[in-house]
C-alpha cells in the first residue's frame, strides 16, 4: 500500500504491544494486533 501511494525506501520495525494496558488489550491479543514503526520517504 505504501508503495502503491509513491513511497520508497520502505523500513518497517519489529512488531510492537502497543495495546498493554488499553481497555481493548484482550481483543488485541485475541488477533495477534501489533503496531509497527515504520520509515519511507516519498521522491518530490
Amino acid at each position: 500500500m505504501m508503495r502503491q501511494a509513491g513511497f520508497i525506501d520502505i523500513n518497517v520495525g519489529p512488531p510492537v504491544d502497543v495495546f498493554g494496558g488499553a481497555g481493548g488489550e484482550a481483543n488485541a491479543r485475541e488477533f495477534a494486533v501489533y503496531g509497527y514503526a515504520f520509515v519511507a520517504y516519498k521522491p518530490h
